[in-house]
């Protein structure tokens, strides 16, 4: 068995809106993130984990902002796509470890059902796929309410 791990980051400028996108569903929230596609930064970071796993590049790469495919694109379509290539390869999602940095709107609440969503997509148990949220302590971009970051981790197995 060879095991293979990635790492992914992704970071989101907020702005005024009316929910924010995040692992696949809508948390209640005056901000949302901007970007080319939804902008949901926990699945971008799983995203660039499993490629990046994978040896397939990273989400810039497989899915740029310069393709007016991808615009306003739902991640979670992204999110399908990167798990067929990883699959393609052989390859098998052992877990995934991942951790959400933002101040407000706190999303706790909301991690079992990001769990679910995501495990759908991803054929996996929920007690593989590890969602944490944590804030910056009021600093930085994050601590400012400008912005979010996701940090993911995911082990990768084939025979």
């Amino acid at each position: 068995m060879k095991y293979k791990v990635g790492i992914g980051y992704d970071v989101h400028r907020l702005g005024e809106g009316d929910g924010l996108v995040l692992g696949g569903i809508v948390v209640p929230s005056c901000l949302c993130s901007v970007g080319h596609s939804d902008a949901d930064c926990l699945i971008h970071a799983i995203i660039d984990a499993m490629l990046g796993a994978a040896n397939l590049r990273d989400i810039g790469f497989q899915y740029p902002d310069s393709n007016p495919d991808y615009k306003g694109i739902d991640s979670k379509r992204l999110l399908a796509d990167a798990f067929k290539k990883i699959t393609d390869k052989g390859y098998k999602i052992e877990n995934i470890d991942s951790t959400i940095c933002l101040q407000t709107p706190k999303v706790s609440k909301y991690i079992g059902q990001m769990q679910q969503c995501l495990a759908e997509i991803l054929n996996l148990d929920t007690e593989d796929l590890t969602i944490k949220a944590t804030t910056t302590e009021k600093l930085g971009f994050v601590g400012n309410s400008s912005g979010i970051a996701a940090y993911a981790v995911c082990l990768l197995s084939r025979d």
